[in-house]
């Protein structure tokens, strides 16, 4: 998809937006915890991305590169956003590695399929926010354990092992789930229809930071572009 904007193809800035603004919305409300904050999340990270686009020497490894401007824009949304929480449960709480086996995986065959995104989407919530972005980035967005490590400035065993305790304290909860719907389930946002001002301003960002000349088009070209989710 990077390839692909870098070497001008046709709708090629619509399809990267579309793409990449649902993922990042979707890891912000996770990591954030509101829709208000994931909206200002995304846009801020798509605009950092096209600021920046011509920084990128790997196209390959574009998410990485996504996901870590994504991480930082949240970090510091979540400092000044008002729906910050006073506390939150720490790692310690969670079981210590010794008692994860490679076993514990997790039972997504167990519940209906209707019932699966949102469940698990509550409990990935309900994880601490050191291990809760291990298992965004390792079992929802499907990264390499080395670019997950990169993305939280970590160690490779340091996210092999924050995931494991993950994904342990998810069965646990996926268990009572199964036995007693002990989770109250809430439905999931998703991202407002993108504003024609705010995709104006991704374009514009585009336009200006692209090296290869095919963001010059005419603006008019895009003025009723106004819904992307």
């Amino acid at each position: 998809m990077a390839r692909a904007l870098t070497s001008c193809e046709p709708q090629a800035f619509e399809r990267f937006v579309e793409h990449f603004r649902s993922k990042i919305f979707h890891y912000s409300l996770m990591m954030c915890g509101q829709p208000d904050d994931a909206e200002e999340v995304a846009q801020e990270t798509l605009l950092k991305v096209f600021q920046n686009f011509d920084h990128l020497r790997e196209p390959e490894h574009v998410r990485a590169w996504i996901f870590r401007i994504a991480k930082n824009a949240c970090l510091m949304q979540r400092r000044k956003s008002v729906f910050a929480p006073e506390q939150e449960l720490s790692v310690e709480e969670l079981p210590p590695s010794s008692e994860i086996t490679d076993s514990a995986n997790l039972p997504e065959d167990e519940l209906q399929r209707s019932e699966v995104r949102a469940v698990l989407h509550q409990v990935i919530s309900e994880l601490p926010p050191a291990y809760r972005c291990v298992v965004l980035l390792r079992d929802i967005e499907q990264l390499s354990t080395d670019e997950a490590a990169q993305i939280l400035d970590l160690t490779a065993e340091a996210v092999k092992t924050r995931l494991h305790r993950a994904r342990l304290a998810m069965r646990q909860k996926l268990d009572c789930y199964l036995r007693n719907r002990c989770i109250d389930i809430e439905p999931i946002a998703s991202p407002a229809p993108l504003s024609e001002d705010a995709w104006q301003e991704l374009h514009t960002a585009w336009r200006r930071g692209e090296t290869c000349g095919c963001g010059a088009g005419a603006p008019d070209e895009i003025a009723d572009k106004t819904i992307l989710k």
